[in-house]
């Protein structure tokens, strides 16, 4: 009948609603801008980035991560569908590793399970006694040394952790990761 359906005329007002509010709250942050002064109502205009597994617990409705019209989230989703508890777990173990590495300058590698630490450690050579408890044979990198002894500060609770490191992801660390039950790891990169 050449008519547009209601679902559509409601998807396009909505988007036009959406358009006009980010546009007005890039005026407005303009003017607060040059005004100097802090306002006294911040607008900010969100665009939908991704859609979590579910929300903090697995019978909750899914949640999802929004970032700033105007920027970028600080990290990539490389595989799978984190959950609001994985991310808290990588947001907080990488500021943990990253701090470790900063202070110390070594490896640091964390495992977090619900926003609290399993483990953490820093790449210091292993012990004879260590390294057949750890079940090592050969050489392994200062970082896979990190996430060992991070992960078997306490094995149990780690099991489905979330695992961070402060360095690039080496063939090393993979081969120690790939063992373990993780949920997700967080680095500044990957070897290829």
């Amino acid at each position: 009948d050449g008519c547009t359906s209601l679902g559509f005329r409601r998807r396009c007002a909505a988007r036009a609603f959406a358009t006009s509010a980010a546009y007005d709250s890039a005026i407005a942050s303009w003017f607060n801008g040059e005004l100097g002064e802090t306002a006294p109502v911040v607008c900010r205009a969100y665009a939908h980035e991704m859609p979590l597994k579910y929300g903090c617990n697995p019978h909750q409705k899914p949640a999802s991560i929004s970032r700033p019209i105007s920027g970028a989230l600080p990290f990539q989703v490389a595989n799978g569908t984190p959950g609001y508890i994985n991310l808290l777990d990588a947001l907080n173990a990488y500021q943990l590793v990253a701090e470790l590495k900063q202070s110390l300058d070594l490896p640091a590698a964390a495992s977090f399970k619900h926003v609290s630490p399993a483990g953490a450690a820093v790449g210091t050579p292993l012990t004879a006694g260590e390294a057949a408890a750890y079940e090592i044979n050969g050489e392994v990198t200062p970082l896979a040394l990190a996430y060992l002894r991070a992960r078997q500060a306490d094995p149990m609770c780690s099991f489905g952790d979330f695992a961070a490191v402060s360095d690039v992801v080496d063939v090393a660390t993979a081969m120690v990761l790939k063992k373990e039950v993780s949920d997700g790891i967080i680095a500044p990169g990957y070897e290829p």
